[in-house]
């Protein structure tokens, strides 16, 4: 059993490594900006929390809904793949040539898609700065938040299409290029957004806007750089179609079936943390300063699952598209227990050294800021496990193509139990953010639950189809 987990464990990680790191170096991005808001004050990382978290939930379910293409071409590749097996070479080459042109659609309908997302993402997030004052925000925050969402919407269009391009290299198994572009924006994001905050080199002193445009300027670069590296990848550049006017109409079509429910599952639960911010937003700015802090540590983190989460959907894949459903099923428990082993080391440093992990987030913070947090941290390090769970439990049902499923069981954890606990810990318990918190906790615990038996039931049904149709 152990030697079959660590077999698995490799074989996952093969994959999933170069995904977690390419997640975390991403996160890297908005955790630099939420360090430099800090140096700002604790005001103006009040305001600029509020922005990244409205940025963040239009941005995630854009992703969502260009997250099947992934396993979309996971699943062409995997059929070239047996056919190339158990063909001759003429067939080979007519499967190859079918292959391509598949993928061609795929990738050319996901630029249509993600251009649509990133234009009509881009004026939402704009409106919605505009409606803040109505939500019971400080003025001065509010005031603050508005100008840096206008810096950040137009760097939403090249996000989308980056995203459009990796689901693209990672369905291949090729994201490695994925890493070194975004480790090197990083560095690109600190540089800019030093130059733009204090005005250096004779530019405008933009304080915390000049973080949003420092941001956007980065995504478009990445998409940039991405691009030219799949170019000169000698496997990838033959496939690579990006001409969005040629798309196919049906392929589009079939993406936004698909892409549909995993952006409102992954807009569900951002919403669901959205919501939770303006709840301690009312709080006052420190409460909500405290939020930001630990939600962005929880944003780290969850980039673990995130990456076991995408390399265990493309593996379910391969795996369904060649038949081996227990193989699939096994997929489950070593994404979890992966998952598990990393939460539990994190969890022992929220708990051991509270005030250094939040040290970055909140130096130039109030003390008051710093001890709420240092409390959030102690329901966080049990949240986390949740939180990674209910994510790979949606990645597994997008592997079976089951994305409604998994958006119909979000709604039950998220807005059905764990919104509901958080006000009612919040306000009527008078338990204030860390009700919040622990409401989302629970909400959470309900939807990993959810999401991991609906995955094991619905293996269940097709491998007893499988087992009549061979018995027939």
């Amino acid at each position: 059993m152990l030697t079959t987990l660590l077999r698995d464990s490799r074989a996952l990680a093969a994959l999933a490594v170069p995904l977690i790191l390419t997640q975390l170096a991403q996160v890297a991005l908005t955790t630099t900006d939420t360090v430099m808001m800090g140096l700002l004050g604790t005001r103006e990382l009040a305001a600029g929390g509020l922005a990244i978290v409205i940025f963040n939930q239009l941005r995630t379910m854009g992703v969502g809904l260009l997250t099947s293409v992934g396993n979309q071409i996971a699943a062409a590749a995997a059929r070239a793949e047996q056919a190339a097996t158990s063909d001759g070479k003429d067939k080979e080459a007519a499967g190859k040539g079918e292959t391509q042109e598949e993928v061609h659609r795929i990738i050319r309908a996901s630029m249509a898609v993600a251009t649509l997302a990133g234009i009509a993402g881009g004026a939402l997030m704009i409106l919605i700065g505009q409606a803040l004052t109505w939500l019971g925000q400080d003025a001065a925050v509010v005031e603050r938040a508005q100008s840096m969402l206008i810096a950040l919407a137009p760097g939403l269009l090249p996000c989308l299409w980056f995203q459009a391009i990796r689901q693209f290299t990672v369905g291949m198994r090729r994201p490695q290029a994925l890493l070194q572009i975004t480790i090197a924006s990083i560095a690109v994001n600190a540089g800019l957004n030093w130059i733009l905050i204090h005005g250096t080199w004779g530019l405008p002193r933009l304080g915390l806007t000049g973080i949003g445009v420092a941001t956007s300027s980065v995504y478009l670069l990445s998409f940039l750089a991405l691009y030219i590296s799949v170019r000169k990848d000698s496997e990838l550049a033959p496939l690579l179609a990006l001409n969005a006017a040629k798309a196919d109409p049906a392929t589009i079509k079939r993406l936004i079936g698909l892409g549909v429910p995993i952006a409102a599952t992954y807009g569900s639960e951002a919403g669901f943390f959205s919501i939770t911010a303006l709840m301690a937003g009312s709080f006052g700015p420190a409460a909500l300063a405290a939020h930001t802090a630990v939600n962005q540590l929880v944003y780290i983190v969850f980039q673990v699952a995130v990456g076991l989460s995408h390399a265990a959907s493309i593996n379910v894949s391969r795996e369904l598209a060649l038949g081996r459903i227990d193989d699939a099923r096994r997929i489950k428990n070593t994404a979890l227990a992966c998952a598990a082993a990393v939460m539990t080391v994190v969890g022992v440093a929220y708990l051991g050294l509270p005030r250094l992990v939040l040290a970055p987030f909140l130096y130039s913070g109030s003390d008051q800021a710093l001890s709420i947090a240092t409390h959030l941290l102690m329901v966080t390090a049990f949240l986390q496990f949740f939180d990674c769970a209910q994510n790979i439990g949606v990645g597994l049902l997008r592997g079976l193509d089951d994305t409604k499923g998994g958006f119909r069981i979000t709604l039950i954890g998220y807005w059905g139990v764990g919104l509901p606990v958080s006000w009612l810990l919040a306000y009527p318990l008078g338990l204030d953010t860390i009700g919040i918190w622990l409401g989302l906790l629970t909400g959470l615990a309900t939807t990993a639950v959810l999401l991991l038996r609906r995955y094991s039931g619905s293996l269940t049904t097709r491998a007893d189809a499988q087992h009549a149709v061979a018995s027939a």
